[in-house]
């Protein structure tokens, strides 16, 4: 960061997360801070924080005069910096978009900002990355080359610690990154559409994603996708599946279940369910109802 701020970047507006705000200050000498959606002029716009912030700043940069993104997580999970993919949350539905045009100009990799981020949410975050990865293996839409890529982020995730380690923002660069090029499946369904229903409990998107991983990678498991793409890869279910369940919160995930038999339908139509590993029916939402984990977990 240091570096980065030293340089010439010409008249800058920064779009910082409240929590991270106070932190840039120390580098932003002659910079002046803003809030998200404001009408820029500038020639620089740095967005530091997490996806929701960066996809909203990809999309003020290209709305009319170009301006440089400079974009910085101060989180992994989302995948934001390096994705060409922008979720937009528009009258309480998510609006996606996918197109090169949405890539940053410029990455800055400060990973000190998550060391401060709290057990619950780094975890949350894991669980993020962790369904980047898995469901962008399983797409259908996921070419024989970047499977086996995505095959080593996957044998890399399972060797760290479900907590912040500076290595995640890396991680969750290529996995996001590598999705982006795949689809993702029916965690992003699901979560996608319940972020933003009317009565939904105050959780975001990682806590989404996290939770759900594990009953849909049981649903995955009865197709051939599953099987085929894990031996593809050398990987074993059983490691993988452990994960799953450590990411999995039972109570949280008892409150969205209402919500998803309400949304159902709505799940369904969802372009990341089509692209689910294994078919989605609309019997499947039995499955999600009776869902409980095979083994506790400690």
């Amino acid at each position: 960061m240091p570096e980065f701020s030293s340089g010439d970047w010409g008249t800058t507006r920064v779009w910082a997360s409240p929590s991270v705000a106070d932190r840039v200050r120390v580098y932003a000498r002659g910079w002046t801070f803003g809030a998200v959606g404001e009408p820029l002029a500038c020639d620089t716009l740095v967005a530091v924080g997490g996806g929701t912030l960066i996809d909203e700043a990809k999309v003020a940069c290209r709305a009319g005069m170009p301006i440089r993104l400079v974009a910085i997580a101060s989180l992994w999970g989302s995948g934001a910096e390096s994705s060409k993919v922008v979720v937009l949350s528009r009258d309480g539905k998510k609006d996606i978009r996918v197109d090169p045009l949405w890539l940053p100009d410029v990455i800055v990799t400060w990973p000190e900002l998550g060391a401060t981020v709290d057990a619950e949410r780094a975890r949350r975050a894991c669980g993020d990355v962790w369904s980047h990865a898995l469901e962008g293996l399983l797409s259908p839409l996921a070419t024989p080359t970047l499977r086996r890529e995505i095959g080593t982020i996957v044998t890399r995730l399972l060797e760290m610690p479900l907590a912040y380690d500076p290595e995640w923002f890396d991680l969750s660069a290529r996995a996001c990154a590598a999705q982006a090029q795949a689809s993702v499946g029916l965690v992003h369904g699901i979560a996608h559409t319940l972020e933003g229903v009317p009565g939904a409990p105050p959780a975001g998107h990682a806590a989404l994603c996290a939770t759900f991983l594990a009953p849909v990678l049981e649903w995955n498991r009865r197709g051939a996708a599953w099987r085929d793409r894990l031996a593809e890869c050398d990987l074993s279910e059983e490691p993988i599946l452990a994960v799953s369940a450590r990411l999995h919160e039972p109570r949280l995930y008892a409150a969205f279940l209402p919500l998803l038999e309400r949304e159902w339908r709505a799940v369904l139509r969802d372009p990341s369910t089509r692209t689910n590993g294994t078919l989605v029916r609309p019997e499947a939402l039995s499955h999600f109802l009776g869902f409980k984990l095979p083994h506790p977990v400690a």
